[in-house]
């Protein structure tokens, strides 16, 4: 499989600005792995595709406003600040992406807020776009975090060109999220409402929380033609005992595991033990799933319509058969399905 398998035409209005009126309204494709066949629902319809003693697993990161505007010292010139990862929280130390990157270098301060309340300092140019910033405030570990979320604004992606409005705080975050650390949303659980999950627990489903903090990793264009050459960033995960015995059983009484998302299935497909069932995990996965691949935990997926050349796309591709992805692809194209974080769903069964 070459990185050029995986492009194919999107056009541009087909990319989702909002979301869904109701979450749990926006359109779904279901994809039949055993014959190919493809189904046209709303994404309520999901429970009639499972039966008592089935599981979904969710991923229950929390995004946090990672997206900051600052001043650079002397210029004044307006710099985009992306935080990407806590690296010392003693010396609050931070890797972040800056915009334009061309004016940033060592040594250069940057001031935010009004009141040019919160000053930094670039300390080290990681990558081209990359620094790392030691961020300046007298007041406790606390107060800086509060100070960060109230100068933060949320980190919708960059394809979505409009201003970020108040509803998409609540909006870009599942209903589900705990744990904050995550840059951008597991966007598959984005369709899930309260009572939704009501109903899906009334109906005997369980459920398996598991926490994967997506990076912007995730959506790092692939660079070359030959995938197995190419480096997925990493990205912090945790599974506990619980969920891991909730998978673990489901698969022993051969009930349906379902992933709610492509973050879910890289953690479960990080930690499979060698009988194939699912391991307690704690720490860093770069799993990078393209086809061909064989997949050990779960036998169903619900994901969003991805982007041309993507990495989520090739995961996909890995999980169902690559031409009946094309296929469906194609048919959601002609069906007009909205694309990617503020989209509609797939399921994969």
């Amino acid at each position: 499989m070459k990185l050029s398998n995986f492009d194919f035409n999107l056009p541009k209005e087909l990319l989702a600005e909002y979301p869904a009126e109701n979450r749990d309204e926006s359109r779904l494709m279901v994809l039949h792995r055993d014959s190919g066949k493809i189904e046209h629902k709303m994404f309520k319809d999901v429970i009639d595709y499972f039966d008592e003693g089935d599981v979904m697993v969710l991923n229950n990161t929390k995004v946090f406003p990672a997206r900051l505007y600052g001043n650079k010292e002397k210029t004044g010139a307006r710099i985009e600040v992306f935080l990407l990862r806590e690296l010392n929280q003693e010396q609050r130390l931070w890797d972040v992406l800056v915009d334009p990157a061309r004016k940033i270098r060592i040594g250069n301060k940057l001031y935010f807020g009004d009141d040019d309340s919160l000053v930094a300092e670039v300390i080290d140019n990681t990558t081209s776009r990359g620094r790392t910033l030691r961020f300046l405030y007298d007041g406790s570990y606390t107060d800086f975090r509060k100070k960060l979320r109230s100068l933060g604004e949320t980190p919708l992606p960059k394809y979505i060109k409009r201003d970020v409005e108040p509803e998409d705080e609540e909006r870009y975050q599942t209903i589900y999220a705990k744990y904050e650390g995550a840059v951008a949303a597991p966007t598959a659980g984005l369709h899930f409402s309260k009572h939704l999950l009501k109903r899906l627990e009334i109906k005997g489903i369980d459920f398996a929380e598991i926490t994967l903090h997506v990076g912007l990793g995730t959506f790092n264009p692939v660079e070359v033609e030959d995938l197995s050459k190419h480096k997925m960033d990493s990205e912090e995960m945790q599974i506990d005992e619980k969920a891991a015995e909730i998978v673990n059983n489901a698969k022993r009484a051969k009930k349906n595991v379902c992933a709610v998302g492509t973050t879910v299935m890289r953690s479960l497909e990080s930690s499979v033990s060698s009988n194939g069932m699912l391991n307690p995990f704690g720490g860093w996965t770069n799993k990078f799933i393209f086809p061909p691949y064989d997949f050990s935990i779960a036998n169903r997926m619900i994901t969003n319509f991805h982007l041309p050349k993507s990495t989520l796309l090739m995961m996909i591709s890995a999980f169902a058969d690559h031409d009946m992805v094309v296929n469906a692809y194609d048919e959601a194209v002609k069906e007009k399905y909205r694309f990617y974080s503020y989209g509609d769903a797939m399921m994969i069964l």
